[in-house]
This record gives C-alpha cells, sequence and structure tokens, in this order.
C-alpha cells in the first residue's frame, strides 16, 4: 500500500501528486467545454464577427475559471486568490505597466519592420470605415482581449505553471508551462512549428512577469497589451488572427523575420523585443526584487 501512496500522494502533505491533479484538471475543462459545447454554442449561430468572437471568449473564460477554482480548492487544498490574484492597489500598477510595456515591444517591432523596408503603411481605420465602425470595432477587440488575458493567464500561468511548479521547481514550471502553451496556439489559422516556437518564447516572457512579482496581475497586464497593441494598434496579425487594425499596413518582409501570416511572433523579429521586455519587467520589479532580499 506505501508504493501506491507514493504514487498518487504528495509527501509533503495528504493531497494529490502535481501531475495528478493537472491530469484530473484537464479533464474538468475538457468537461466544461464539451458541455459549453451541447449547450451553448449552438445558441450562438446567428452571431458573426467581434460578437462571435467575444461570446466564445466568454465561454472559454467561464470554463477556464471555474475549473481552476475547484481544482485550487479541491485537488491544491489553496484558495484560488492564492495563485497571485490578490486585488489590492498594487494589481492595477502592475495590470497598466504590463500594457506599457507591451506597447514600447510593439512599437519597437513596428520601427524596426519599417526601418528594414518590410511593411508598407496604407493609413488609418478612420481614413477608410465610419466612426461608428471604427469605435465598434476596437471597442470589441479591447473587451476580447481583456477576457483572452484573463483566461490564458490564470490557466498557463496561474495553474499550469504553479501546479508543476509544486512538483518539481519553477523552473521546469516555466518550461513546461510555456511548452504547452506554445502547443495549445498550434490550433490558430495559420500556425507552424517556427509560429510554437515564438509562442513558447512569449510564455517564458509571461512566465518571468510571474517570477518576478509572485503575482498573475502583471502577466495578465502584459497578455492583454501584446494582443492588443499587436493587432489592434500596429497592424499586425495576433498569433494568426486577422482582427479589427487601427493602422493598415502590408507586411512584405521575409517571413523568417516578419512571421508572415501568423505576426511577429512567429519571427526572428520578435527576439529584440523580447529582450528589451525583459530588461523591462526587471527593471519595474528590481526594488520588490531587492527588498525581498533584505
Amino acid at each position: 500500500m506505501k508504493w501506491i501512496k507514493r504514487i498518487f500522494l504528495s509527501p509533503d502533505e495528504p493531497r494529490l501528486r502535481a501531475g495528478w491533479r493537472l491530469l484530473l484538471h484537464t479533464v474538468m475543462l475538457f468537461l466544461l467545454l464539451g458541455g459549453a459545447q451541447f449547450l451553448v454554442f449552438p445558441q450562438l449561430q446567428s452571431l458573426h464577427g467581434e460578437p462571435l468572437f467575444f461570446a466564445l471568449q466568454v465561454v472559454q473564460l467561464i470554463a477556464f475559471t471555474l475549473s481552476v477554482y475547484l481544482a485550487r480548492r479541491l485537488l491544491d487544498r489553496r484558495s484560488f486568490v492564492s495563485l497571485g490574484l490578490a486585488a489590492d492597489r498594487e494589481m492595477w500598477r502592475e495590470l497598466g505597466l504590463g500594457i506599457l510595456i507591451t506597447g514600447v515591444m510593439m512599437g519597437l517591432i513596428y520601427l524596426l519592420e519599417w526601418a528594414a523596408g518590410w511593411l508598407t503603411f496604407q493609413g488609418f481605420a478612420w481614413q477608410f470605415d465610419a466612426p461608428a465602425q471604427v469605435w465598434r470595432g476596437v471597442g470589441w477587440m479591447a473587451l476580447i482581449f481583456l477576457l483572452v488575458g484573463w483566461s490564458e493567464e490564470l490557466l498557463s500561468r496561474g495553474y499550469h505553471l504553479q501546479t508543476i511548479a509544486s512538483g518539481l521547481n519553477m523552473t521546469w514550471g516555466v518550461v513546461l508551462s510555456a511548452s504547452v502553451f506554445g502547443l495549445l496556439h498550434l490550433g490558430n489559422p495559420n500556425a507552424t512549428w517556427v509560429s510554437a516556437a515564438g509562442i513558447f518564447l512569449a510564455g517564458v516572457f509571461l512566465a518571468y512577469g510571474y517570477v518576478r512579482t509572485g503575482r498573475l496581475w502583471l502577466p495578465i497586464g502584459l497578455h492583454i497589451g501584446w494582443n492588443f497593441f499587436e493587432g489592434v494598434v500596429f497592424g499586425f496579425p495576433v498569433s494568426g488572427l486577422d482582427i479589427y487594425r487601427l493602422t493598415r499596413i502590408t507586411v512584405n518582409g521575409p517571413e523568417l523575420f516578419t512571421g508572415g501570416a501568423f505576426g511577429p511572433e512567429a519571427g526572428l523579429i520578435q527576439l529584440p523585443s523580447m529582450a528589451l521586455g525583459f530588461f523591462l519587467i526587471w527593471w519595474i520589479t528590481r526594488r520588490r526584487a531587492e527588498g525581498d532580499k533584505e
């Protein structure tokens, strides 16, 4: 019987080992998403475009949040907030800084591609669309990316990273959760194994925000800002998705560098931007890190 306990139970406390907790959480998540496919998705057939995209993200948010909450309480025997979701004044600062950092990063990518002659600026959205259409398009995408930032960070840097780290260590938590993050994006339009590698790197970058703060708010802000500035503000594809854009551009550079139809995450152009992002995260969190050492 002792060997059975060693296989299933943690040696440190009376709960399942990390691998079993991850497996059971995944089962719960698939059951919730499967239930939504039968109960909710048929009701969405009348929707198209941004409203449909938004509705699907709401379903995903509910499934991700509920599955993580149940797993955290029933399997991990921890509170949901202990994932790094304490609601305080620092929360707003970290969210805002995350959005700001990725705005600078995407601006660098735009400037580098423009300087290399790899993109052609065509104009702004209000030169082609009516004002109401512009506001509607930007508003829908802002709401959608808020939901995506919460859902994907709660799953990847929240439950996956932290559960793996509790069973192995933080390094393996970052590597394995980022690997799963990359694989999950293989279902996106125009995805390749090269784009999956780029998303893996993005997962490591987002995890760095968690490692430096011990909280999810900075990664959530980074994720929201990454998508919004990449697609809406600067006009690039967002992980293969063609969304509403304020800046209309055509990218003509080599796919190895630009990422082609998948977007900058699949190109080498991401590397200098990532280097800047890592530095900025280190810079804004250095005082906290120094305080923790004291």
